[in-house]
């Protein structure tokens, strides 16, 4: 077991997402885990998922409400601690999106946009079930997953990067979108791993071991 992986991950607790599968199956791996709701909190982290569901701008609400930001951001860019964004908290790591107006973390500079197809097109919105991820360079996070790799994804937004050198792994739902995301210390994943079986759980363990 590797240094990284006795640490214990702080699962970031502002009322957006359901937890509970989240932490059964960082139990599943061996992996410790923690519920932080408050800036205090966040600042005594080590390493941290920041989960999602729902609106990009109630999401960021709930963290500002909660006085999160701005540790959140002190984590990631000074302390430098490595940060997981799952599903909307992979797309507050950005900028903003189009499905509001608030401004994101700010830590990977993009903003999401939704997913549009012509009249009559087969293909639905929201983007939900499973899909295969492309990689697209070497990275930990990646380890035992290779092409084909399948995660669940439910979103109607996906992220659009500034800077291609920010996409770790595409799918494609009409068109080739981020799925996952990677500067530095800070990742994200628009899909479930917690709901992805076998595929999520390399990668949750993956972080873990980060």
């Amino acid at each position: 077991m590797t240094e990284g992986s006795e640490q214990i991950i702080s699962i970031i607790d502002y009322g957006v997402s359901n937890l509970g599968s989240i932490r059964n199956m960082l139990h599943k791996l061996g992996l410790r885990s923690e519920l932080v709701a408050t800036p205090e909190a966040v600042a005594g982290a080590r390493k941290i998922i920041l989960p999602g569901v729902g609106a990009f701008d109630h999401g960021v609400a709930a963290l500002a409400g909660r006085r999160l930001i701005a540790p959140l951001r002190a984590k990631a860019l000074e302390d430098r601690i490595p940060i997981l964004g799952i599903c909307l908290g992979m797309q507050l790591l950005g900028m903003g999106s189009e499905e509001g107006t608030s401004g994101g973390l700010g830590l990977i500079k993009g903003a999401c946009v939704r997913f549009r197809f012509a009249e009559g097109s087969p293909l639905k919105v929201p983007h939900m079930g499973w899909n295969e991820t492309a990689p697209k360079r070497l990275n930990p996070l990646l380890s035992g997953l290779g092409a084909g790799a399948r995660f669940y994804f439910t979103h109607s937004y996906h992220l659009m990067c500034e800077d291609p050198a920010d996409v770790l792994a595409t799918a494609t739902h009409g068109i080739e979108f981020t799925a996952m995301v990677q500067r530095d210390n800070v990742a994200g994943v628009q899909f479930h791993p917690e709901k992805s079986h076998r595929f999520g759980m390399t990668l949750l363990r993956n972080f873990g071991a980060i």
